[in-house]
């Protein structure tokens, strides 16, 4: 997908933003017939974030360059703007994807003439660990008899061209099954869920990994769609599919040794820190999260070490308290930092908060006289974030009233918390997306550990935006703008990173890939992947 969807003309902000106009604000659409609302000519009105008392009326998105018109096959529609899109001029750099012999040519069928079944019972969940050792194999085949027709002096025609095919294919089909899994048209998406299963390949292409993420999701949606003429959706198991604690254990450390984004927070959460800390006695830093429950608290090291060697004399006394539920586990931890920074001659005090953030309390959080005190949230505050903002907004005003001289936000840059669920949808295709290419530039296309990363963790991401709603919906997360909307609301006051040019040196130091970047947006740092916007980093004072 590097050079293919990502690097494809429709992958960019402006053409994505000219298709969302109409994904993102679906209302209230009653279709007289199966006919009139596929072929047909709904409206489709904009609707501002949720914070935001303005509508704005969009175009009808059956009218957008990108929208797929009526399910139609390209061969079909001679002037569908999904076929201009194939004729448009090749990204700058094209990538060849080899083709395993599940992964067929490119041949677009009229999904609408195809029988649709009532049950979705015949639709198996996709299991990770039944298909690798399959695709695996399939993979190596493929690869051998194209060796064989390399070496032998034979041509593989118009392969990046069918590739690039087959990966716009997967859009529309991922964008139709969403359309039909968003209306309750379960025959429909049943049938758009199966092609689907047959192309997004756990271990093909870089989209055909994410869209087999996003096809879990659907197909969990789906099973808790009740009927037209029911509301909403039936009710949901406290977490739809999740696994094994020790398997998003080991992906959350995989995502902390390969991807930058979490380093990333770290590093600007640790400069501001100490520059907080800096000739204080008597330091405490409130960790919410205890920074995801990380083995051996890699952010902590990191600054206990600093603290032991910046010029000066070290300060008499750190405290770290980590709010979350995982006791044991943060116990550990602290009992390891706390060994650590005796051996650096560190003063720590450990303590524990077992407490959800929705349930905390101020008198949970115990204070001193004299000592300086910062809140670090690492990928947490999203999680509180409601359509009633109240839990949030509780949060926020007990970090208020404990006068911290600094809170570090780290959070994902992205708007997965919008009022409808297309748009959320599109949001999210377009933001793992941008992952899932920057994953296939850092590792090789059998290695374990992107596997590992991509169905353990982000495809759990992913699941939740696009599954869940209420209370199960946990990852609801927002841009920059919107949390400094939040953010003034409460009544904290943006204080600029300025470390643009030590964050770049960073970045350069890690040695690797390119294609990430760092910018400074309205005062925060944000860590993106090809200009797309992965983590924004922002410091904020009472």
């Amino acid at each position: 997908m590097a050079s293919g969807f990502f690097g494809h003309p429709l992958y960019s902000d402006q053409r994505f933003n000219h298709l969302k106009v109409g994904v993102n604000g679906v209302i209230g659409t009653k279709r007289k017939s199966e006919e009139s609302f596929y072929t047909g000519n709904p409206n489709f009105l904009y609707v501002g974030d949720e914070d935001d008392n303005k509508t704005d009326l969009g175009q009808d998105l059956s009218i957008s360059p990108f929208y797929p018109q009526s399910y139609s096959s390209f061969s079909e529609n001679p002037t569908s703007p999904w076929q201009l899109l194939s004729l448009a001029n090749k990204p700058f750099t094209q990538k060849k994807i080899k083709r395993s012999v599940s992964m067929p040519e490119t041949t677009v069928v009229n999904v609408n003439s195809i029988p649709r079944s009532n049950s979705t019972n015949s639709l198996p969940k996709l299991r990770f660990r039944d298909h690798i050792w399959t695709y695996t194999q399939r993979y190596l085949a493929a690869e051998a008899i194209e060796d064989a027709i390399l070496e032998n002096g034979l041509k593989v025609e118009n392969k990046g061209h069918v590739d690039e095919n087959h990966e716009m294919h997967l859009v529309q089909l991922l964008i139709s099954c969403a359309e039909a899994v968003a209306c309750r048209d379960k025959a429909h998406a049943s049938t758009l869920l199966a092609e689907l299963r047959a192309n997004a390949l756990v271990f093909g292409s870089s989209f055909q990994r994410v869209a087999s993420c996003f096809m879990q999701g659907l197909t969990d949606r789906l099973a808790m769609v009740q009927p037209l003429g029911a509301v909403g959706l039936v009710a949901q198991p406290h977490r739809l599919n999740l696994i094994g604690s020790e398997k998003r254990d080991e992906a959350l450390r995989l995502v902390y040794e390969v991807c930058p984004h979490i380093q990333f927070g770290h590093f600007v959460a640790n400069l501001t820190i100490l520059e907080a800390f800096e000739g204080e006695s008597f330091v405490h830093v409130v960790d919410l999260g205890l920074t995801l429950g990380l083995p051996h608290g890699h952010q902590w090291r990191g600054l206990i070490e600093s603290l032991s060697n910046q010029p000066g004399q070290c300060p008499r006394r750190v405290r770290i308290t980590a709010v979350g539920q995982c006791a044991s586990r943060f116990r550990i931890i602290g009992d390891e930092l706390e060994t650590y920074a005796c051996e650096l001659g560190v003063n720590l005090e450990f303590s524990l908060v077992e407490s959800s953030l929705e349930n905390l309390k101020p008198e949970d959080i115990k204070t001193y006289e004299n000592e300086v005190l910062v809140v670090n949230s690492m990928l947490q505050l999203h999680c509180v974030v409601k359509e009633s903002r109240g839990a949030l907004n509780s949060v926020l005003q007990i970090i208020h009233e404990l006068s911290p001289k600094v809170l570090v936000l780290v959070e994902q840059d992205s708007s997965h918390n919008g009022p409808f669920f297309l748009g959320r949808f599109m949001e999210a295709l377009y933001y793992y997306s941008a992952i899932f290419d920057a994953l296939d530039a850092m590792l090789p296309k059998y290695d374990t550990r992107r596997a590992k990363i991509e169905q353990f963790y982000f495809a759990e991401e992913i699941k939740n935006i696009v599954s869940c709603e209420g209370p199960n919906r946990v990852e609801r997360h927002e841009r920059v703008d919107q949390w400094r909307r939040r953010m003034s609301r409460a009544g904290f006051q943006a204080a600029p990173v300025k470390l643009m040019a030590r964050a770049k040196e960073w970045l350069g130091k890690l040695k690797i890939c390119e294609g990430y970047t760092i910018v400074e947006e309205k005062g925060s740092l944000v860590l993106g992947w090809k200009s797309k916007p992965i983590v924004a980093a922002s410091c904020w004072k009472c």
